[in-house]
C-alpha cells in the first residue's frame, strides 16, 4: 500500500527543487562545493535553512540527513548525507563548523501541489 503522505528524501528534494533550491553540493577539501559552478564556500558562508532526518524502512540504523542550504551569494540547494556508522565524516564536520547563527531550521516548504488536486 502506498501512502501519499509518507515522504522520503527524493520526495523532499523534488519539492525543494520546485521551490527554487536547485543547486547540489558536496564537501571538497573542508569546503562546501557547488557541484555545477565549482564555487566553494567556507562554513561561515553557508546557512542551513532546514534539516530533515530519515531512518531506513528495513534498517533503522540506515539513516540520512537532507540539508537545505543557502550560501552568502544566493545559491540555494540541497545536500544528502549518510548518517551513522556509514556516514561521511567530512560532511558532518563541515556542518558542525557552520556558526550557530547560520543554522535556522525553520524554513517552511510550500504545500505540495499534487496534495491539492
Amino acid at each position: 500500500m502506498h501512502d501519499d503522505y509518507s515522504k522520503n528524501e527524493i520526495d523532499y528534494i523534488r519539492r525543494y527543487e520546485a521551490a527554487g533550491f536547485t543547486d547540489q553540493y558536496r564537501i571538497i577539501e573542508d569546503e562546501l562545493e557547488n557541484v555545477d559552478s565549482k564555487k566553494r564556500y567556507a562554513p561561515q558562508d553557508v546557512t542551513i535553512l532546514k534539516e530533515h532526518r530519515y531512518e531506513g524502512i528495513s534498517n533503522p540504523s540506515d539513516m540520512s540527513l537532507l540539508y537545505v542550504i543557502q550560501t552568502n551569494d544566493g545559491s540555494k540547494g540541497t545536500m544528502l548525507a549518510s548518517y551513522g556508522s556509514d556516514g561521511n565524516n567530512s560532511i558532518h564536520e563541515f556542518m558542525n563548523a557552520i556558526p550557530e547563527s547560520n543554522v535556522k531550521d525553520d524554513f517552511m516548504l510550500p504545500p505540495d501541489a499534487k496534495d491539492h488536486k
